[in-house]
């Protein structure tokens, strides 16, 4: 009998790519997600399948799966700065209650937990490169805090229901993550420069463009994810490409790719908006025998071409005046 997976978030980003790879490793899986931010486009190529079913479903109300479950991951939450400003209760909703329920079903089924925690619990990092023992710099009331601290939170009681209840737990610190099925309008700086050069607007970077980031593109995230899941580690493990790049180079790099002319414009940094961000991925290294294979140059190409393909009205589909990193 085939092994079975509940993925919430499933219509998501990263919940569709997870999706995409439990069903070709033979999973029956489970997706459920509310469409607040996901799109049910990323995953209906898989509605014609057996092994998938779909929910549509907030994970904050009290959640039930029939039958056996041998697996959950709680991917279910905005993920970027312009949603979770948007919807800011639901954020903190999806990462306390969504997590409580979860974990309780997850009890109640005796399935292995895994829950996608994020670089930002690290908050404005002071140590850099991150590692997974340093506590980070959040501020708890500043307008990132409904995402941050509903992170944070999520680690805090996914650790308690494995050291209390001895529930099979696992906990993925991701980092920028970026590939197909990225919204153009999501107010990330990879899809929002790509998009700028795609209408033929002007890039705009916030702050004085040294502030760096470290991108990771989602195929190699996922094959992160499904190693730690099968493994026997329960602490946090930070999932990321280390390779580091100030947002300056990363506008030159979008615009050589997208072969535009695009000038770069400055506005003020947003509050609390991290300086630096670069996974130390030593623990992955060692427990996981995981490490990224694909470079940035390689998958951007591969992003662009899907951003290209996109039909023309989605270019133009109401887009933000902020980009985040």
């Amino acid at each position: 009998m085939s092994k079975r997976i509940l993925i919430t978030g499933a219509a998501g980003f990263l919940g569709s790519h997870l999706c995409d790879r439990f069903i070709a490793e033979g999973y029956e899986v489970v997706g459920m997600d509310n469409l607040i931010t996901g799109d049910i486009k990323n995953i209906e190529h898989l509605f014609p399948l057996k092994k998938f079913k779909f929910y549509n479903h907030d994970v904050s109300n009290f959640v039930h799966v029939s039958g056996k479950l041998d697996y959950i991951l709680h991917f279910a939450s905005p993920a970027s700065p312009i949603d979770y400003l948007k919807i800011p209760i639901q954020t903190l909703k999806v990462g306390s209650l969504g997590t409580h329920n979860l974990l309780g079903l997850a009890k109640e089924k005796k399935a292995r937990f895994l829950i996608a925690s994020t670089s930002e619990v690290y908050g404005d990092p002071k140590v850099h490169p991150q590692t997974e023992d340093y506590w980070g710099n959040v501020n708890p009331v500043g307008p990132r805090s409904v995402y941050d601290e509903a992170k944070r939170f999520q680690e805090a009681i996914t650790m308690a229901y494995n050291t209390f209840h001895g529930l099979e737990t696992r906990i993925v610190r991701i980092f920028n993550t970026y590939g197909p099925r990225m919204r153009l309008n999501d107010g990330r700086v990879l899809p929002a420069f790509i998009g700028q050069a795609l209408r033929g607007e002007d890039l705009t970077i916030f702050g004085d463009g040294t502030q760096t980031r470290s991108f990771c593109f989602v195929d190699d995230l996922v094959e992160g994810i499904y190693r730690l899941l099968m493994s026997d580690y329960t602490h946090p493990v930070n999932i990321g490409n280390p390779n580091e790049i100030t947002m300056n180079d990363f506008a030159q790099e979008i615009i050589k790719l997208t072969n535009t002319d695009q000038k770069i414009v400055y506005l003020p940094l947003p509050q609390d908006d991290p300086k630096q961000r670069q996974p130390d991925i030593t623990k992955a290294k060692a427990i996981l025998d995981w490490e990224p294979k694909i470079n940035r140059e390689e998958g951007l190409r591969i992003t662009y071409e899907y951003f290209k393909s996109l039909p023309e009205e989605r270019l133009y589909e109401e887009t933000k005046h902020r980009n985040f990193y």
